[in-house]
């Protein structure tokens, strides 16, 4: 149980980071103070570093040993926290945003990498990996409710402050209670590659954000699109070229893996999206505090918990694709459900809505999280567990740039968020077309 409570404190951490800040922000520029680009940079700067480091953390992992690589990753962003707890300008703090997310990307493909390490038995196994994936609904849906919570109380310094136990907490638990990892020490690690697929990651990911704000033909917009295809193509043919890949062609031609990675980005992009567009909506068009949002978020907190231990457990029985399938079916009714609910529908029509979408994506995320690590061999746990992530974050952020945009050039408010709805619902129908041809059907017993 040890093992399982110290990777979990790391990865809530990183994900509670994500969501925790955004209600912090107006508070932070005008006490700072902060400019708009400033106040943008303090909320993306960390999401742009996480996003684009995790495929080259994973490497390290894989060659270095992932405990070893975990507990930096724990101890840099249980520093940079404190850092940013004291910063005593926006600058200040938004350097210390970056080596955050410099430390999320070291915790994050070590997290799966130990969990499957310290739990060989595959029914163990999928319960952890549901632990985990709860832990990814509740801080992303949780995080306004405590930022608003800290804020409005203690002040926003807290928001970096709380993950200073945490995280000392995560590094001792680790320490004493996670076995050393195997070191793969003759894989090499091909910079040329790694530095494009940070490249790469980065630019799509601030494409995609500033898509949300500037609109999708804004010349900034287009212009970091194009770079982020050129570093993909710099990427692929090095990969091609080189001796030691980062992402092997046997990987990759895993249906298990490719198909694993993409239903990832696709349930991301319609629970996060869901989340933003739900955020803007109960603040903006119903009036509602920081506090009072989060609140009215809980219903989809609510389910993730109890989804992914359930799914957890079933997974030994029905093996992993009826999880997913089922899982990214109900979350796609319940969003096709907002959309219908019409233009201004009560906040006790969403309730159901936000409860499937919840309950639906951590249900099938162990599953899908089982399907990508039992497609890797062992010395490549690392790189799957980033590339599984890492699609994870294009997707969240696709999701959040189609929601602002959207809502910003809709007709109407309500005719914005109604459109961001059906995408999602789109998106976790597709998801659920690729697991039932992609996801093992048989149980793993052995």
């Amino acid at each position: 149980m040890a093992p399982l409570l110290a990777v979990c404190a790391g990865y809530f951490m990183v994900i509670l980071d994500v969501t925790v800040i955004n209600v912090a922000v107006p508070v932070i520029g005008r006490e700072l103070p902060a400019s708009l680009t400033g106040i943008q940079w303090i909320t993306d700067g960390y999401t742009l570093v996480f996003a684009g480091f995790l495929l080259t953390a994973g490497a390290l992992g894989d060659r270095l040993g992932h405990r070893r690589v975990f507990c930096l990753g724990v101890t840099v962003f249980t520093a940079s926290s404190a850092a940013c707890a004291l910063a005593p300008s926006a600058l200040f703090l938004v350097t210390a945003r970056l080596v955050e997310g410099l430390g999320a990307a070291l915790i994050v493909p070590g997290s799966l990498a130990l969990l499957q390490q310290a739990y060989p038995s595959p029914p163990a196994r999928s319960r952890a990996f549901g632990l985990w994936g709860s832990m990814a609904g509740i801080a992303a849906s949780a995080g306004p409710l405590l930022g608003g919570l800290l804020v409005s109380t203690v002040g926003w310094r807290w928001v970096f402050l709380i993950n200073l136990p945490v995280g000392v907490a995560c590094l001792v638990l680790t320490l004493r209670h996670v076995a050393r990892s195997p070191r793969h020490s003759d894989r090499a690690l091909d910079w040329p590659a790694q530095c494009a697929v940070v490249a790469a990651v980065a630019l799509l990911t601030a494409a995609l954000n500033e898509a949300g704000r500037r609109g999708w033909s804004d010349p900034a917009v287009l212009a970091g699109a194009g770079l982020a295809v050129l570093a993909a193509g710099a990427f692929a043919l090095r990969e091609r070229l080189a001796r030691s890949p980062v992402l092997p062609p046997g990987l990759l031609r895993s249906r298990a893996m490719s198909g694993g990675a993409v239903i990832g980005m696709l349930f991301n992009l319609g629970f996060y999206g869901m989340v933003f567009t739900a955020s803007l909506e109960f603040q903006h068009q119903r009036g509602f505090s920081a506090l009072r949002t989060g609140v009215a978020l809980f219903p989809a907190v609510a389910m993730t918990t109890f989804a992914s231990v359930l799914s957890g457990r079933l997974s030994r029985r029905t093996g992993d694709r009826p999880l997913v399938v089922s899982g990214m079916l109900l979350a796609a009714l319940g969003l096709a459900g907002w959309a219908a609910a019409g233009p201004e529908p009560a906040y006790a029509l969403l309730v159901a809505p936000m409860m499937a979408a919840g309950f639906g994506t951590s249900f099938a995320l162990t599953g899908s999280t089982a399907t990508m690590m039992g497609a890797a061999p062992a010395a490549f746990s690392g790189t799957a567990s980033a590339l599984f992530n890492t699609t994870r974050q294009i997707g969240s952020a696709t999701g959040v740039a189609l929601g602002g945009s959207l809502l910003a050039t809709a007709g109407s408010y309500g005719a914005g968020l109604r459109t961001s709805m059906a995408i999602g619902a789109l998106a976790y129908l597709t998801a659920a077309g690729l697991a039932w041809l992609c996801v093992p059907a048989e149980p793993k017993t052995a």
